[in-house]
């Protein structure tokens, strides 16, 4: 016998319209005794997600862009119900699910309107493309969701996401530079330890993946930023744009300082461009979008130009001390190696983006002056000119 929320799906998911929805709403509002099946299969539809490479950020952030932040803190819902039947999670699942908005109260404000929300949010789930894998699923077995770290690594991560932090705090451009520099070169030098330990202990270790949200506005030069902070780190980075995000390939060492060094270089990029738009209105000046986009793209190339510099001086430093010089090189190209061909076998067809150049000479000016005080050592130069940028989609 067909259930209400079977009838209630069949009317308001496989039709286009507000009728529909309201049909299927209204079925599911007149029947509180449908409410626990009615959340079941939201959960089917998120199992379903993971199976198709989804993970809990991606798909919160995807409802997001959809539809709006209510929804999204529905899927949350949805979400930290589904996963609760795991006894095993990947690790960064569970710092995802750990950032989730909090539940949603059920049948708040009213019936008829939490039904709404809830068919509009099953209609977005079964509708999702299917995604390239980026690591294990939920309830995956023990051992390959857990790789033994490296003695000091929790140490090193701590030091360095407190670097990070107080750089984004503080008000003084020279100490934000100093300290995020300090923390871009600890995650080098980790990425090199690392390396050498695997290469003496033979280890089975292969690349990973992570994807990393690029959320609008100016998101084409926030995926030029975390393309040059991938590199920096010996990742890949492969930007899909119509999902807003960037999946970034490298070992796990290196994910985590990609990670964390591009979400703290976006912060202290928007407050330098807020300091910049400030200093505009001052001198009479008024705020535009292209002032900002041209502003997030100096900033991404120039710091691509640093970061680059940096990790070679670093890693050149490290080979001349390393069994008297010459040992390091061949281990990073080994590794270099095994990173370029696991992206390449996820991502076959990729194609590089030409990004169009920027007009507004100020707003590359205040963006590269930025970038330079939260350098990474090393030098560059660039102006805008009508200078393109490119990128991996």
């Amino acid at each position: 016998m067909e259930s209400v929320t079977d009838r209630a799906c069949a009317a308001a998911l496989y039709a286009e319209g507000d009728a529909a929805l309201d049909t299927g709403a209204s079925l599911l509002a007149a029947d509180p005794d449908a409410d626990a099946e009615a959340h079941r299969r939201g959960e089917e539809f998120v199992r379903r997600a993971w199976e198709r490479g989804w993970h809990p950020a991606d798909l919160v952030r995807y409802v997001r862009r959809e539809l709006d932040g209510r929804r999204a803190a529905l899927a949350a819902t949805l979400i930290a119900a589904e996963t609760a039947r795991y006894t095993e999670l990947p690790p960064r699942w569970r710092r995802q699910l750990a950032e989730l908005p909090p539940p949603v109260p059920r049948n708040r404000p009213d019936r008829f309107g939490y039904a709404a929300d809830l068919l509009e949010l099953y209609r977005v789930l079964l509708r999702l493309p299917a995604i390239e894998p980026a690591g294990p699923l939920p309830g995956a077995a023990a051992d390959r969701l857990h790789r033994p770290p490296a003695a000091d690594e929790p140490r090193m991560l701590t030091r360095i996401r407190a670097l990070l932090a107080k750089a984004e705090a503080t008000g003084f451009p020279e100490e934000a530079e100093a300290l995020t520099t300090k923390a871009q070169e600890l995650m080098a030098r980790h990425t090199i330890d690392e390396a050498l330990l695997a290469a003496r202990t033979h280890s089975r270790e292969t690349p990973g993946a992570c994807r990393i949200g690029v959320e609008p506005p100016y998101e084409s030069a926030k995926a030029v930023l975390l393309d040059a902070v991938s590199s920096a780190n010996r990742c890949r980075a492969v930007w899909n744009e119509d999902l807003g995000f960037s999946t970034v390939v490298g070992f796990e060492p290196d994910l985590e300082a990609v990670e964390l060094l591009f979400t703290s270089l976006l912060v202290q990029g928007t407050t330098a461009m807020t300091r910049s738009e400030a200093g505009r209105r001052a001198g009479g000046r008024k705020r535009t979008k292209t002032f900002r986009q041209a502003f997030w793209m100096g900033y991404a190339q120039r710091l691509g130009g640093r970061l680059a510099a940096d990790a070679e001086r670093v890693t050149a430093e490290a080979d001349t001390g390393t069994d008297g010089g010459g040992g390091l090189l061949p281990v990073l190209a080994a590794r270099d190696v095994a990173v370029s061909d696991t992206a390449e076998r996820m991502f076959p067809r990729t194609t590089t983006t030409r990004l169009r150049g920027v007009s507004d000479l100020d707003g590359w000016t205040q963006g590269t002056e930025a970038a330079d005080r939260a350098r990474m050592g090393g030098s560059g130069s660039g102006s805008p000119g009508g200078r393109d940028g490119e990128i991996m989609a």
